[in-house]
């Protein structure tokens, strides 16, 4: 998939609905940085991922 996407088209109806979704993505941004909890590192959790899915294949496999 390669699609441009246009900087003059908007996704949002109204400059209202553009600044709510801004105001909402920035407090979730914000709660993200202040969160104290000890972040998880990328290979964390992508190793914890894969654990997760080849265990669900697994199941899948062993439920036929």
């Amino acid at each position: 998939m390669n699609a441009q996407l246009s900087p003059i088209v908007s996704e949002f109806e109204s400059e209202e609905q553009a600044a709510s979704y801004d105001a909402w993505f920035r407090a979730k941004v914000q709660a993200s940085l202040d969160d104290e909890r000890p972040s998880i590192s990328h290979d964390e959790v992508m190793a914890e991922m894969k654990m997760r899915l080849a265990a669900k294949r697994e199941k899948r496999r062993n439920d036929r």
